[in-house]
């Protein structure tokens, strides 16, 4: 019986060196015809390959800078007394002249009236001073000395200068009384209000009642670098320059308007220029106190050869691009970029207009390597892939480790081990003595 044991062993261990042997071998034999592609073995190499093109391409100067209100006013009170009335809501759009809050006028309005009695009786005054004087010249120095001639002439120049004295106290008065209705100065948006209505207002308040913010049109404050600034004084002679500004990641434009200005002076400790634009802001996408980037446009370059910036690539001597010729490979060039941004680079020199330029799958590219190229929208197929590839090993490998584990299996079945039980019973023998007696008993798989 153990003898018996020992061949299962043998043939099972044999089964499973020869299921090994097998898959090795079949991977062996298909590496080199399957796999070898993908190793470098004069497979094309899949890559995303774009046309280069000629476009005008704008110039601009970008900068960082923040909206304010193109005018701000705080409505303070400019005479003492109580806010009878707030006539706006906060939030709202005023016009010039618009009345935004009344204050008591009673006080004032007695002033002015206080200042026309006055000026009536000076007038009245004026009026018996110059018949009198009349009467005096009609006598002449018969009944009246020179004298008083000349003093009533000079009494009635002093009145005349009372009464102009008493029209500029009515203007005063007036202007006074006016005071205590308050309007809005420029067209503009209230804010949010300071003091309620009912409240003792003082010309010296400190707060004010609103704010009034002018926010159609807007301006932006932003800065350039100074080596920008000799560009920029010669496109603003050539005329105006237009602006752009755009959110803080430079995605979206939220107003198109032009530079208004730029500082006469350079900030000596951040090496920059400020510059204002204005924009209409019809939409209201600009706000006072938002930061926002601005973009100049200083330039535009007429018909120059375009390439997408990922197809520029950089190495020791410089920047390369690789070029698909019409067999499908590729070759190293050179290439001078003028200008480039996140999307395109303007190529000076190096590639013509419809040539294709390699922009994705450069990792195992080499000078005059076959490649298959795709405009990626369309995914190569996966057998040509090395994902392909890793995937076709490990389903080799799952079957062999499915193959062992079966032939472990067996030997566990031969071995009796790790529980495997043989049967629980036999068939009853006589013993010598003739009964015919059941001998029951378990089998661990050690007994002869």
């Amino acid at each position: 019986m153990r003898i018996l044991r020992s061949i299962f062993t043998l043939l099972a261990v044999g089964a499973i060196g020869g299921g090994a042997y097998y898959v090795m071998h079949d991977d062996a034999k298909d590496t080199p015809a399957r796999h070898g592609q993908h190793r470098g073995n004069g497979a094309p190499v899949a890559v995303i390959a774009k046309d280069a093109q000629t476009a005008d391409v704008p110039v601009y100067f970008e900068g960082v800078g923040s909206v304010q209100a193109l005018n701000t006013a705080t409505i303070r009170a400019q005479v003492n007394g109580v806010l009878l009335s707030v006539n706006f809501k906060e939030g709202q759009d005023v016009k010039r002249g618009d009345v935004l809050a009344k204050i008591d006028p009673v006080t004032y309005q007695a002033a002015l009236d206080q200042a026309v009695a006055k000026k009536a009786l000076d007038e009245a005054l004026l009026a018996n001073t110059k018949r009198d004087l009349a009467r005096y010249e009609k006598v002449g120095t018969l009944a009246v000395s020179q004298q008083q001639i000349d003093t009533q002439k000079a009494l009635i120049a002093q009145q005349q200068a009372q009464i102009k004295s008493d029209a500029a106290a009515i203007e005063n008065a007036k202007a006074i009384l006016g005071y205590t209705t308050i309007v809005a100065p420029f067209d503009g948006r209230t804010g949010i209000r300071l003091v309620d209505e009912g409240n003792l207002v003082h010309a010296g308040d400190a707060g004010g009642i609103v704010v009034i913010t002018q926010v159609q049109p807007i301006s932006v404050l932003f800065t350039l670098p100074q080596q920008d600034l000799p560009v920029l004084t010669q496109a603003i002679a050539n005329g105006e320059l237009s602006a752009q500004a755009l959110s803080t990641d430079s995605q979206t434009e939220l107003d198109s308007g032009k530079l208004e200005v730029i500082d006469n002076k350079v900030d000596q400790q951040t090496g920059t220029i400020r510059l204002k634009a204005n924009f209409p802001n019809d939409k209201r996408q600009l706000w006072p106190g938002q930061f926002v980037n601005v973009r100049v446009l200083v330039n535009t370059l007429k018909n120059v050869v375009v390439a997408p910036t990922e197809a520029v690539q950089r190495g020791p001597d410089g920047t390369f691009v690789y070029v698909v010729g019409s067999d499908n490979k590729v070759s190293v060039r050179q290439v001078k970029v003028a200008r480039q941004d996140e999307k395109q680079a303007v190529i000076a020199e190096g590639v013509t207009p419809g040539e294709k330029l390699v922009t994705s799958g450069f990792g195992r590219l080499k000078n005059g390597a076959s490649v298959s190229v795709s405009d990626g929208k369309t995914p190569p197929p996966e057998a040509n892939t090395p994902t392909a590839h890793r995937r076709s090993g490990a389903d080799k490998a799952a079957r062999l480790a499915d193959e062992n584990q079966q032939a472990a299996a067996n030997i566990q079945l031969v071995t009796g081990s790790n529980a495997v039980s043989r049967p629980t019973s036999y068939d009853a023998k006589p013993d010598r003595k003739g009964h015919g007696q059941h001998n029951h008993h378990k089998d661990n798989g050690t007994s002869p």
